[in-house]
């Protein structure tokens, strides 16, 4: 059995006219398209709905029976498309933006100022990760957009790069290479190494040093879900952890800093899925781009920092 909503719509309407030619009038169409209608529905039913004479239009028991039910029918199925509708504007009118500690640094503050610059009525909802989850929501879609630190597992995420941050080693100020100006990689291969608290082997990979270890496992003692975690967990001796260079903004007693001279850099992110690259979603992508491309300075402020400036930037 098939129905259609404007059959249903045309019948109720020859019902409360009962008149063809009225109820024709007040739909704006054909009566001969509206009788052709109403014979598809009692077809369709396999019920007579009015008796039809030369002189009037009647409806039959069945006919009334079901006006009844077919007016409660059409006013629920358009409460539920008006609510829909009104779900659509609210989601069109809201931006997840998902992050790990630190966001985008101080391209953060510029990157939003402009998207709510451009898209005054949109409301920005951030949902900070740890990290448990390096996707930052991007993964199981709870987000919309993401700022990102690479590399993690990135089935069906796309990127756009904002800049690459150097690597630094947290050790105790009390640790053998504590003194020193700065470390290489084979430096800390054999240390106690403090882990992040994510199953994701990719992001493991990168912050446990695996391709300098020739295969062997890392020694991961402890694994933390924080920076400010870790900074515990070094302070008391717990293990030493690779981190980036923007640690320096939060000074912790009794931990060292060193930069790690020959570590690649790990490179900030602008992450969305493939599947929901929306309108607000390409147009928070591109005003990145442009903020980025706009901001040399704090770029490079980023990718090549003075360690020794340890002051909190205002706009972090």
């Amino acid at each position: 059995m098939e129905i259609h909503t404007r059959q249903l719509r045309y019948f109720v309407a020859v019902a409360e006219e009962l008149s063809f030619t009225r109820a024709a009038q007040r739909l704006h169409v054909a009566q001969q398209g509206l009788s052709a209608q109403i014979r598809q529905l009692e077809k369709a039913l396999d019920l007579v709905l009015f008796t039809r004479t030369t002189r009037s239009v009647e409806l039959t028991a069945a006919g009334a029976a079901l006006l009844e039910g077919v007016r409660s029918a059409l006013t629920t199925l358009e409460a539920a498309v008006e609510q829909a509708r009104v779900a659509q504007r609210r989601e069109s009118d809201r931006l997840v933006l998902g992050y790990l500690e630190g966001a985008a640094l101080t391209l953060t503050e510029p990157i939003l100022a402009a998207f709510r610059a451009q898209h005054p009525g949109v409301t920005v909802d951030m949902r900070q990760f740890t990290y448990e989850e390096p996707a930052a929501g991007l993964e199981n879609g709870t987000v919309d957009v993401a700022f990102v630190r690479l590399p993690f597992r990135a089935d069906g995420i796309r990127f756009e790069p904002l800049f690459a941050e150097p690597l630094v080693a947290l050790v105790p100020s009390a640790h053998r290479l504590a003194e020193l100006p700065e470390v290489r990689v084979r430096d800390l291969l054999d240390e106690p190494l403090l882990g992040a608290a994510t199953t994701d082997p990719v992001w493991n990979a990168f912050w446990e040093l695996h391709d300098h270890r020739d295969g062997r496992p890392a020694p991961v003692v402890s694994r933390s879900s924080s920076l400010l975690e870790e900074l515990h967990k070094v302070a008391v001796g717990v293990g030493v952890v690779l981190t980036v260079a923007s640690a320096r903004w939060m000074p912790f007693p009794r931990v060292r800093l060193l930069p790690v001279a020959d570590a690649p850099h790990n490179e900030v992110t602008v992450g969305w899925r493939v599947d929901h690259e929306t309108p607000l979603v390409r147009s928070f992508v591109d005003i990145a781009r442009r903020v980025r491309d706009a901001n040399p300075e704090l770029v490079a402020g980023l990718e090549q920092p003075d360690l020794d400036d340890c002051t909190l930037p205002l706009h972090l």
